[in-house]
C-alpha cells in the first residue's frame, strides 16, 4: 500500500468564511465554505482517493478492500469497515451555535452510531476571537433548560479568547461553540451527530429559527465543572509534542526545521498527517514519496513501518492515529 490523499469535501454553511479556499490553494470561487472534510468515512460524505492506483475509490471501499492492512488489526476488529476518524478544517465567519455531542453509549442507543469526542487546533484567529468550552459554574439539568429558554445559558459557560496554536480537547458531553474569526483543524470520531442547544435566537434565510435539540442534549451533557478546559503544552522544535491521547485518537504536533524519522513498526494503526503550516516531503519505508503543503492531509496505511519527514524550510504537522 501507499500513502493516500483524498479529494476535500467542501461544505457551504450559514456561518462559513473565506479562509479555507486560499489556505488549501484550491482553484475554486465557491464562497461561504465553513468546513473542508479532509478524511471522512461518514455515510453520504465519504472521501474519495485522489492519487495512485486506487484513485476514485471511497474511503469505505478502501477499508473493505484492504482491511487491517489499511487501519490496523485492532482497529479493524473494533470498527469493521467503518473508518474511525473524521478530519476537518473549520472556518467560522460567524459564531457557531452552542452544542454538544453524545458519548458512544447514548449515540448507539439513539442513532446506532459512534459518539463524538473531538479536539481543536487553532490554525489562525482574528484578534479578540473567542470560543466556548465547558461550564464556568455548576448548574443542574433543570437549570440548564431554564437558562436556554430565558437566554442566559451563555452566562454559565467558560469563554476563551484564543490565538494561533491553541489546543482544546472536547470529550463527548462537553458543551462548546466556535466563535467568529476562528480557523481550526478538528480531529474527531466518525460521527455527524450534533445536538444544537442555543443559537442566539438567529433565523435562517427564510426567517425561521434553526432547529434546537434542547431535550436530547440534556441527557448528553457532562455537567462537571473544571478549572481549565484548555490544553497546555510547550511546542518544541524538531520533536513530536503530544497534544491529546484518548481511546479514540492520539495526536501530536510536529514543529520542524530538520529531518525527522517516525518509527511506526510497533504501531497497529494508520497514521494521518495534517499540514497546518509550511510544506514538507514524506518518504515511507517502501520508498513512496509524497509532498505535503499547508491545507493538505495524507493517510499512511497501517503497513507503514517508518516515515521520513523532510521540511521545506519549516513545517508544522498534526500527526494522529488510533
Amino acid at each position: 500500500m501507499y500513502p493516500l490523499k483524498f479529494n476535500p469535501i467542501l461544505k457551504q454553511t450559514l456561518w462559513g468564511g473565506n479562509k479555507i479556499i486560499p489556505f488549501k490553494q484550491i482553484n475554486d470561487e465557491v464562497i461561504g465554505v465553513g468546513e473542508s472534510w479532509e478524511i471522512s468515512g461518514v455515510e453520504g460524505d465519504e472521501s474519495v482517493v485522489a492519487n495512485g492506483s486506487d484513485k476514485g475509490l471511497t474511503l469505505t471501499e478502501m477499508v473493505a478492500k484492504y482491511k487491517s492492512e489499511l487501519v490496523g488489526e485492532a482497529n479493524y476488529a473494533r470498527f469493521g469497515n467503518k473508518f474511525p476518524l473524521l478530519i476537518k478544517f473549520i472556518d467560522a465567519n460567524k459564531d457557531l451555535s452552542i452544542q454538544v455531542h453524545p458519548n458512544d453509549s447514548l449515540a448507539q442507543k439513539r442513532h446506532n452510531t459512534f459518539g463524538k469526542t473531538e479536539m481543536w487546533y487553532v490554525i489562525d484567529a482574528d484578534p479578540g476571537a473567542k470560543l466556548i468550552s465547558g461550564f464556568s459554574s455548576e448548574i443542574t439539568p433543570k437549570e440548564y433548560k431554564e437558562r436556554v429558554y430565558n437566554n442566559t445559558i451563555v452566562d454559565v459557560l467558560q469563554t476563551y479568547e484564543v490565538k494561533k496554536e491553541d489546543v482544546f480537547f472536547l470529550p463527548a458531553g462537553r458543551i462548546h461553540s466556535i466563535g467568529a474569526g476562528i480557523f481550526l483543524a478538528e480531529i474527531q470520531q466518525t460521527s455527524d451527530i450534533t445536538y444544537r442547544i442555543y443559537d442566539f435566537n438567529r433565523t435562517d434565510s427564510n426567517g425561521k429559527p434553526r432547529q434546537l435539540h434542547v431535550e436530547q442534549a440534556k441527557e448528553a451533557i457532562d455537567y462537571d465543572v473544571l478549572n481549565d478546559y484548555q490544553t497546555e503544552y510547550e511546542s518544541i522544535e524538531n520533536e513530536p509534542v503530544e497534544l491529546a491521547a484518548c481511546p479514540y485518537f492520539t495526536t501530536s504536533l510536529y514543529n520542524m526545521t530538520e529531518e525527522i524519522t517516525g518509527d511506526y513498526s510497533e504501531l497497529d494503526s494508520f497514521v494521518i498527517f495534517i499540514c497546518v503550516e509550511g510544506a514538507c516531503q514524506l518518504i515511507d519505508d517502501e520508498k513512496n514519496e509524497i509532498n505535503l503543503k499547508a491545507g493538505e492531509t495524507v493517510l499512511f496505511p497501517a503497513t507503514t513501518q517508518e516515515v521520513v519527514i523532510i521540511p521545506n524550510g519549516s513545517v508544522k504537522l498534526l500527526e494522529t492515529y488510533v
